[in-house]
């Protein structure tokens, strides 16, 4: 091209070799060589956790967090530096943390951590801190010593609380899993980890959200969705002081559901809408028990008393949990009679098979009219005419 020389490659590449041996890549030089330091350090670090060799781990710096994990069965542990704030003799590294529990989890959960370091005279780096990012939630760790309650299906993983009581969620998601496989199917990993943490602002710390967002909600459950066949590591995290306020019925009802969610991970896609996934999992906590629909929706029957009969289906912003939760309690109740609707008129299994034809679609236009189409041989309009009308039916 005009305006430009040829020149020989040799000479090029010997040029190129001597800027990176003054000025590096990245940063330059020290900058490389402190971030391979501080990697090594954290998988001498990583390994000691999983060989539970408190000597080794003190080795790489502060011990706070090694008791907590004491309990913790751990498969996996590892960091991964992706950045590191270097001044002088101290730094602060961002790693992320992929850890996976013994027996329950085939994916790993990623999360994001901030950890302090300091150098010695020695220039041998150590960790001063370990906490979570900023915008990153807790690990139950973090909250205090974990305690460890083994299921027969279930793993309870709690802080702050006696083992009697984690006995006892893990005796509900004992026999919450085999009642999801019963309406689900047994094409899931059929266990379930609960993390029960002391109180509802470690439930908050957990998700990294303020405690406010989630007054009066018994659990939730975490995980990746998708439906590349991976099976995400799911977390049921229980609110203690809601779940606490519940009967019997009510906690197995509410394990139950988390469990749903569970199963059906792998098959929920942001096609999926709330009402579809959060009703499904309360007709599979309602199913096979004896509530009537007027005790299982209270909040709708009085608005169907009223002669407020909902004009369609609730939109997903009906479910936020720092909204009005009479009407996120219509919401939740609504999507449930949608479900229960499907499997009186159509079928258990076709529930099931609707279900995971509108998670299959790569995004939510059109994925539940043609779920309807295809599955129930029904259009949007005529199902949500006949939901109304069951809806009135039930608890007029």
């Amino acid at each position: 091209m005009a305006g430009r020389r040829r020149v020989s490659g040799a000479p090029v590449m010997a040029l190129c070799l001597l800027l990176v041996s003054l000025v590096g890549c990245g940063g330059g030089p020290a900058v490389d060589a402190a971030r391979a330091e501080v990697q090594s350090l954290l998988d001498r670090r990583a390994e000691a956790v999983l060989d539970r060799d408190a000597a080794a781990y003190a080795r790489t710096g502060t011990r706070a967090g090694f008791a907590n994990l004491r309990a913790v069965p751990l498969a996996d542990w590892s960091y991964r530096v992706t950045a590191l704030d270097r001044t002088g003799d101290t730094a602060t590294a961002s790693a992320d943390l992929s850890y996976r529990v013994e027996g329950h989890d085939r994916s790993p959960v990623t999360t994001a951590r901030s950890l302090g370091l300091s150098r010695d005279r020695d220039g041998r780096w150590s960790v001063d801190s370990d906490r979570p990012a900023e915008k990153s939630g807790q690990q139950l760790w973090d909250q205090g010593a974990a305690h460890a309650v083994r299921g027969g299906r279930s793993l309870v993983l709690g802080v702050g609380q006696p083992d009697g009581k984690l006995r006892e969620y893990a005796e509900l998601a004992d026999r919450a899993v085999p009642a999801v496989s019963d309406a689900w199917g047994r094409e899931w990993a059929r266990s379930v980890v609960v993390l029960v943490p002391e109180t509802l602002e470690g439930m908050a710390g957990l998700l990294g959200s303020p405690a406010s967002s989630y007054r009066g909600i018994a659990a939730v459950t975490t995980g990746a969705t998708g439906t590349d066949g991976r099976a995400p590591a799911d977390r049921v995290i229980v609110n203690p002081e809601a779940f606490g306020l519940l009967g019997d019925q009510g906690r197995q009802v509410v394990l139950t559901h988390e469990t749903a969610h569970v199963a059906t991970r792998s098959h929920t896609s942001a096609a999926t809408p709330l009402w579809l996934s959060e009703g499904f999992a309360d007709w599979v906590g309602y199913r096979g028990g004896d509530r009537a629909p007027a005790e299982a929706a209270p909040e709708l029957a009085r608005a169907v008393g009223r002669g407020e009969v909902p004009d369609g289906l609730p939109d997903d912003e009906d479910f936020g949990f720092a909204g009005d939760a009479d009407r996120l309690a219509r919401a939740y109740e609504s999507g449930w009679l949608a479900c229960r609707l499907i499997a009186d008129h159509w079928g258990e299994d076709r529930l099931g098979a609707f279900y995971r034809a509108v998670g299959a679609h790569e995004d939510r236009e059109g994925a539940v009219e043609d779920a309807m189409h295809r599955i129930l041989g029904t259009t949007r309009e005529e199902f949500t005419a006949r939901w109304r009308e069951y809806v009135r039916d039930a608890l007029g």
